[in-house]
């Protein structure tokens, strides 16, 4: 569990517990399943409905990263989690968890806590009793890699958040964002990385370029597909000449008696 994270949008990596079900075609060839398989435990495999989910012992370090956050009057991006998903509803995920993951984000308040999940229908579920109109440092995400899953949208946009954005990553489609876009913050978007990656067409990364463009949106191209990093990281990161770096500034969350800065 990364101390650094490799992923360009982010700081760090925490995972509060490892396993998932597949839900979708983005799944295929899942990074995190294939991890799991790869023997650098002794844990018998996490994934799929049948399958238990782990809880980590790295809660510890989130700790440290804030105290260096608030040291240096800086803010760190924690996605959270990469090898899981939040608000997957597995039963082997215990209440006491979800109320422990949360008792960590309030104890945190100068790092961001990126959630992604490609079940945001659960989201309203799990979220902790005095969410209210969001915290201040959680930004609520979806995965949303063809138009098929852009109906996902509706549920993750119907929940006030500092930040709502959207990883749409590996694409797998063209996808028209034009009943959602307005409620997003922020899109990220890149090809498959893998042996069976698949290819991808420019102009669906150009088309959400552009949607981002009309609608003021950070856009982010993380990467071009491939079959190893090394292959990926050859073709570089530019999206006809440019790189897209852009990132959210987050809503300002008032307290519940003043909801108006966040609708």
């Amino acid at each position: 569990m990364a101390e650094n994270s490799n992923i360009e949008w982010t700081h760090h990596t925490f995972n509060p517990w490892i396993g998932c079900t597949k839900v979708s075609a983005a799944c295929d060839f899942c990074y995190a399943e294939a991890w799991d398989a790869r023997g650098l435990h002794k844990l018998p495999s996490r994934w799929g409905p049948h399958a238990l989910r782990t809880r980590t012992k790295d809660w510890g370090k989130v700790l440290r990263w804030q105290k260096t956050a608030k040291a240096e009057g800086k803010r760190y991006r924690v996605f959270c989690a990469s090898l899981a998903d939040v608000f997957d509803n597995h039963k082997s995920i215990l209440p006491e968890w979800r109320d422990d993951l949360w008792g960590l984000i309030r104890k945190c308040p100068d790092l961001d806590f990126l959630m992604l999940t490609k079940r945001p229908q659960n989201i309203r579920r799990y979220l902790p009793d005095d969410w209210g109109d969001g915290y201040q440092n959680v930004w609520l995400g979806a995965t949303v890699e063809s138009q098929q899953e852009a109906d996902r949208l509706a549920a993750l946009t119907n929940i006030l958040a500092a930040v709502r954005f959207l990883s749409m990553e590996p694409l797998m489609g063209k996808v028209d964002l034009s009943a959602y876009i307005d409620k997003i913050d922020w899109v990220i978007t890149g090809g498959e990385n893998g042996k069976n990656f698949r290819p991808v067409d420019p102009d669906w990364f150009r088309f959400l370029r552009d949607q981002c463009a009309a609608a003021d949106v950070p856009f982010l191209f993380k990467q071009w597909e491939g079959a190893t990093r090394k292959a990926i990281k050859s073709k570089g990161r530019a999206l006809d000449g440019v790189i897209h770096d852009g990132y959210p500034k987050p809503r300002l969350i008032l307290p519940s008696n003043d909801s108006s800065a966040a609708a």
